[in-house]
């Protein structure tokens, strides 16, 4: 189906049973809201028979969504964090797989997460305050004032992979390395980079190659606060298979770019679309407390993951069978007017600003939140700084061809002195 033909579907106007929020156009286009907004009042739990990834259930309501996420008793994550498991576990049998702690249940879970939470350890991430402050301001010092750049490009690709960079203590001078696979670990088949499940995995191969010398070479020398050493030091890992390594190397490379660099992204275009809201900010900097978590709720960088129900299970009148898929839609519980006032709108004084789900919930809430909280907090303060009367953005955004990441690839703007 053509962009212009999806774009004349009436989402009201179709049997519930035809809705297939699988459908990566639909966020590319960014198609889906009403969508979503239609399951949430009609069907919250809602059975599609046929979809590109097999069957699955939707939940989209913000308590459902808390409820099935924090139940791994009920609702497995084991190889199941995506509807797509040709991409979690790969086609062929020697494919690398993105099976890593996120995708596991307790106990084998607990254990693998604890071998890299140092790494964003409070005591950690006040040491690392400092090179995020030196960083961004030396990037926004560079940026051409009154000319038309792209935010992706100059701002929020170029902190996120420095960051991630230094958590893995990789070659700055190679970090372009780390966004390719970034991409290519997220991206989808006709996304434009990645052009088949084959050409991921050769390039995967390649990216887990790199990270095992890198194993070995930090298993020889003491241990250090990277996340590559402490993966070869930890007693949680030292009996790691090469597949669980590399495939939480893969998670790391995810959550360390994508989610925040999406938020970095997200947050200007919000700000360009209300800008009463960037009135209150230049007024009131103070306000980037609930700035940044409103900017992460508002984007919703990772759109969904997936369980599989271990056992019959009924939510809301829907008997969910044993083996069954169930997606949770972050980016639907986001907007869910029964959880949050007028969740539709970017709101940064916030009342209650946290109270989002879009680092997920229960054993499975996102290692990285504090971190990408502190990236986010300290671009907006160090913006403030500059007093800019306004970022306009000057051009669409482009957003990438997926289902699981929210991304802007392009955002097209102009800073006003």
């Amino acid at each position: 189906m053509s962009p212009q033909d999806l774009a004349q579907i009436d989402p009201y106007g179709i049997p519930l049973d035809a809705i297939d929020v699988s459908n990566p156009s639909l966020y590319q286009q960014d198609l889906h809201w009403d969508y979503f907004k239609r399951l949430r009042q009609e069907e919250p739990v809602h059975y599609c028979a046929d979809s590109p990834y097999g069957p699955y259930w939707s939940v989209t309501k913000y308590s459902d969504i808390m409820m099935v996420d924090s139940d791994y008793h009920r609702f497995s994550a084991d190889k199941a964090v995506l509807l797509d498991t040709a991409r979690l576990v790969g086609e062929k049998e020697d494919s690398p797989s993105l099976a890593a702690f996120i995708a596991m249940d307790p106990p084998e879970h607990d254990r693998q997460r604890k071998a890299v939470s140092p790494a964003v350890a409070p005591a950690n991430l006040v040491r690392l305050a400092s090179v995020i402050r030196e960083r961004t301001s030396r990037v926004l010092d560079e940026l051409p004032i009154g000319e038309e750049f792209d935010w992706v490009e100059q701002v929020s690709s170029e902190l996120t992979i420095l960051m991630l960079a230094t958590l893995m203590d990789f070659p700055v001078q190679e970090k372009e390395l780390l966004s390719y696979w970034s991409r290519m670990i997220a991206g989808t088949p006709g996304d434009g980079l990645m052009e088949s499940l084959e050409q991921r995995d050769h390039v995967l191969r390649q990216c887990a190659a790199r990270f095992l010398a890198m194993r070995a070479e930090r298993a020889a020398t003491p241990p250090a606060n990277d996340l590559v050493s402490l993966l070869a030091h930890s007693p949680h890992a030292r009996d790691m298979s090469v597949e669980d390594y590399c495939a939480n190397i893969f998670l790391l490379i995810i959550g360390g770019n994508d989610t925040t660099r999406n938020s970095m992204s997200g947050g200007v275009l919000a700000f360009h679309d209300n800008p009463r809201e960037w009135a209150k900010f230049r007024t009131n900097p103070a306000l980037v407390d609930s700035l940044v978590p409103e900017t992460i709720r508002f984007q919703t960088p990772v759109i969904y993951l997936a369980r599989r129900a271990r056992q019959d299970a009924e939510i809301r009148g829907k008997m969910i069978r044993k083996g069954d898929r169930i997606a949770m839609w972050y980016i639907s519980g986001n907007r869910d007017e029964e959880a949050i006032e007028n969740a539709d709108r970017f709101i940064i004084d916030r009342a209650r600003p946290r109270q989002h789900i879009s680092f997920g919930f229960g054993i499975h809430r996102c290692l990285g939140n504090r971190l990408a909280e502190l990236q986010l907090r300290i671009l907006w303060e160090e913006i403030a700084r500059r007093n800019w009367s306004r970022i306009e953005v000057t051009g669409q955004p482009v957003r990438a061809y997926s289902n699981a990441v929210r991304s802007i690839d392009h955002l097209p703007v102009r800073i006003h002195a």
